[in-house]
């Protein structure tokens, strides 16, 4: 008989045979809503890949890019992947270093998000080109063409910078997952789950050596994603920092980048856990206290950013440079033709994020859904001004021009949403999306008994 317990992040849950019942289920056989979830993002990838098909066919003139601008839509949803992604790895890295206890059931998602968000950012590169399929001239590898990448290039960097955080994360979110594919094999009787988990476990049988090998070479990865986060977006932030367009050639951008990243990642975390509570029923694992400490951090984030765009629209102001003020969003476009983005942007990423100094805003689930919402629209307005306005306002007054997204970008811009949900939907119905765990973890011991529910493997090692 397993003894009950209580634990002050979890208060609801009373035994380890509850952790394992309440994860495992999300494994079971989907209901209508998964499918028609799954058939609309498969839909919108069509979508983005008709559009893209279209564009290979037709050339790079089918999107709105023109010279100037050089970049547009697929460069800011790109740097908005990579933002994206960046929540995963500072709560499943920096807060387990840090001992946060109330990330234990939502990391995983995270990670998760982490990973796939990473594998849509490395699309709109590709996308990007004109020929799509010479992408591997980028790649540094001996060849014989002669061509070799230009090493002192943001763009390089940002190749090096990006396999290495997805390479990192994928690692790091397949380590923290063995125990729970081993629980996962050990409770499974369909055949090709069992032998999908009985290769994905590693044989893992949940002794004192494995648990004592797993949890070092955890703190490990920790320790090496943890830079991670500082370093990759600062990298992406460099694509723009080291030119000398105006308005991009800045010291700010590092921790102005890292800052947005983080605070973007975090919305979307609470935008997709909110509906993920509600529709497998995981209430007690994602409690109103997970939610008010991530918004917390979005807070902190958010005074960030704005303090970002008070201290840029000073330094622009101070640096007295014609170009630099006429390309600026906040003197050129909030007149300009963008001034509909910037409005939308300082709106959703500097005003509606005050909300959540009030506890009862970072507690009220549809308040915060909507208020993640805004944030991540913002942000990615964010990445179009910063693009958009500097390009199309440079030095020289007859290479002024504008830029208009068409039908194509937009339908791939739709399209990588599809991309990023099919392959986390997938994902929550084959991969234990809760921490089976580190959740045990934090629960108060039982008295002395391994097994609950008969899958002693899914245990961590005990108190």
């Amino acid at each position: 008989m397993a003894t009950a317990i209580r634990s002050e992040t979890h208060p609801a849950i009373t035994s380890y045979e509850e952790v394992n019942r309440d994860v495992l289920k999300l494994l079971g056989r989907p209901g209508r809503g998964y499918f028609i979830l799954l058939a609309t993002a498969i839909a919108l990838v069509a979508l983005g890949g008709f559009a893209w098909a279209v564009q290979i066919y037709l050339g790079i003139g089918m999107s709105g890019l023109r010279n100037p601008v050089g970049w547009g839509a697929y460069i800011t949803t790109f740097v908005f992947w990579v933002g994206i992604a960046h929540s995963g790895t500072l709560i499943s890295a920096i807060l387990y270093l840090f001992r946060a206890h109330w990330r234990q059931s939502i990391y995983r998602v995270a990670e998760a998000m982490t990973v796939f968000a990473v594998l849509t950012a490395g699309l709109f590169p590709i996308i990007h080109l004109g020929r799509p399929w010479l992408f591997y001239y980028l790649l540094p590898y001996p060849n014989q063409r002669e061509i070799w990448p230009n090493f002192r290039s943001p763009l390089l960097w940002d190749v090096f910078a990006v396999s290495t955080y997805l390479t990192v994360s994928a690692t790091f979110f397949y380590l923290g997952m063995i125990p729970d594919i081993a629980a996962a094999r050990d409770a499974t009787t369909v055949p090709w789950r069992k032998r999908l988990y009985s290769i994905l476990s590693l044989g893992w049988r949940g002794t004192d050596r494995e648990w004592k090998n797993f949890t070092r070479a955890y703190l490990y990865l920790a320790a090496l994603a943890t830079p991670l986060v500082l370093s990759v977006h600062s990298v992406v932030s460099w694509d723009f920092a080291m030119s000398i367009v105006p308005g991009w050639h800045s010291t700010i951008f590092a921790p102005y980048f890292v800052a947005g990243a983080i605070f973007s990642g975090l919305a979307m975390v609470i935008t997709i856990l909110i509906p993920i509570r509600k529709i497998f029923g995981l209430e007690a694992y994602f409690t109103p206290k997970h939610f008010d400490s991530m918004a917390k951090l979005i807070l902190l984030t958010g005074i960030i950013v704005s303090f970002a765009y008070l201290s840029e629209a000073f330094l622009t102001w101070y640096s007295d440079e014609l170009p630099h003020l006429k390309g600026q969003y906040i003197y050129g476009s909030i007149q300009g033709p963008f001034w509909w983005a910037v409005l939308i942007m300082l709106i959703c990423n500097a005003v509606v994020p005050q909300l959540l100094w009030s506890k009862k805003v970072r507690t009220n689930l549809p308040a915060l859904f909507v208020i993640t919402i805004f944030i991540n629209i913002g942000m990615w307005f964010e990445r179009f001004v910063i693009i958009v306005t500097s390009l199309s306002r440079e030095y020289e007054p007859w290479q002024f021009a504008q830029y208009k997204p068409s039908w194509v970008e937009m339908a791939i811009l739709v399209g990588s949403f599809g991309w990023f949900f099919m392959w986390f939907l997938i994902f929550l119905r084959v991969l234990p999306g809760v921490s089976i765990a580190e959740l045990k973890e934090v629960l108060p011991a039982p008295l002395r008994f391994r097994k609950a529910g008969g899958h002693g493997t899914s245990h961590g090692p005990e108190a």
